[in-house]
This record gives C-alpha cells, structure tokens and sequence, in this order.
C-alpha cells in the first residue's frame, strides 16, 4: 500500500454539515478554493509536439494534436469536484471538448467497458467508459474561463465529476480502451477501483479515515 494511503487510513473524518444537504457526499469539507495535489515535477510542454492518443481496442486508433483538439466541437461544464483528501469544490467551470463528439467526430466505436486513461509521470487512472461518456465528463482544456494553469493539468486535464477528483487525471497524453478493468497508479496503492464520493468509496478493502485539515496544508490558487 502506498504511503499516502497508509496515513490517510489512520486519520479522521469531518463532521457532515447538513446545511449543505445532499450535494456535499458524506466525509467531506467545502472550500471555495482550489488546492493543488500532485505527484512529481509539473511537466513542461511545446505545443507544437504535444500528443493525445486514443488506443487499445479500437478499429482506427488515432493521435490528435492540440489543434486538432480546438477544432472539435467545445463545450462547457459546471459541476461540483470532490477529492478523497475531503475536500469539495462547488461550480467549477470548465471548457473543452466531451469524449461523445471525440468519439463521432473521428467514427470511433468503442468495443470495450473499460477505460485507462494515461498522464505524464506514468501515471494512470481507471475508469469505466460509461463515467467518460457522461454529461459531466470532459476533457479540459480550460478552467474558469481562462487556458487550465500547468499546476491544474495544461495543456488537457480529464474531468470526471461523478468520481473522486484523482480520476481527474492532470497532463492527460492517452486514453487506452480495454476489455478488462484494470487498476491504475492509486488503485494499485490502496485506493478504490470506481471512487464514487457518495457512497464513500475511497480506498480498497475496509473503510478508510482521512485527517479533516490534511489537504488545508497543500498550496492552492
């Protein structure tokens, strides 16, 4: 198990706070800032290089670039984001392009449930391609209005606001379809496979603790 989960388990949980009723799942604090938790370096990159890639079980496995990805259709989301740190942001807004038009606008059909999704520093989160399909996933190119900064995941962040917030996978490079669900990077140290905040679905095996205040020592805009 890895360390982070390994302390978090030890830990407390918040108080619910019932004035905010069904919106704020259960185990978690509501901020109206925005903290920063990432593993590794904040990657840097040259547009004119970078790279999407969608593969794995698809008849035409495509490679898109930044300008590829601005000439799709672009569309915008409010949603509320939950981290298993237990913290909740409400109406965030993001700008970008929803993976249903990739999918068409490309003629790409799926023959798998599954999904990888693959970011720089090896890092990889799994998903079920039904939360990827959803009104209320995306992939973002903008935050606020403005392009998303290099600390919030520039130049392409994975939205999936129905899950935990590490799902949202920052400095996304690939989407990798598959036949069989298999664990990404926290799934493999300890943390839940679907991650669905209302039912508190935070860590693999017994329920888990998380300090209150630990995410209040991260860096935030």
């Amino acid at each position: 198990m890895h360390d982070k989960a390994a302390r978090l388990r030890k830990s407390r949980s918040p108080k619910a706070d019932v004035a905010l009723g069904e919106r704020l799942p259960p185990g978690q604090v509501l901020t109206e800032r925005f903290p920063i938790l990432h593993e590794g370096e904040v990657p840097a990159y040259d547009l004119a290089t970078w790279s999407l890639r969608l593969f794995g079980t698809l008849a035409n496995p495509v490679e898109l670039t930044y300008a590829d990805l601005q000439a799709l259709p672009q569309r915008s989301l409010q949603c509320d984001i939950h981290c298993v740190t237990r913290w909740s942001k409400f109406d965030t807004r993001w700008s970008g392009v929803h993976l249903q038009d990739l999918l068409q606008a490309l003629d790409i059909r799926p023959t798998s449930s599954f999904v990888m999704a693959h970011a720089d520093h090896d890092y990889q989160t799994n998903l079920h391609l039904d939360d990827l399909l959803h009104p209320d996933s995306l992939l973002a190119t903008h935050y606020d209005g403005q392009p998303l900064t290099a600390q919030h995941g520039w130049p392409l962040r994975l939205v999936v606001a129905g899950r935990y917030f590490w799902k949202s996978a920052k400095w996304l490079r690939g989407l990798e379809f598959t036949d069989q669900e298999q664990p990404g990077f926290w799934e493999r140290n300890g943390f839940h496979l679907h991650a669905d905040p209302f039912i508190e679905q935070r860590f693999s095996g017994d329920a888990l603790d998380i300090a209150e205040d630990a995410w209040r020592e991260k860096e935030f805009d």
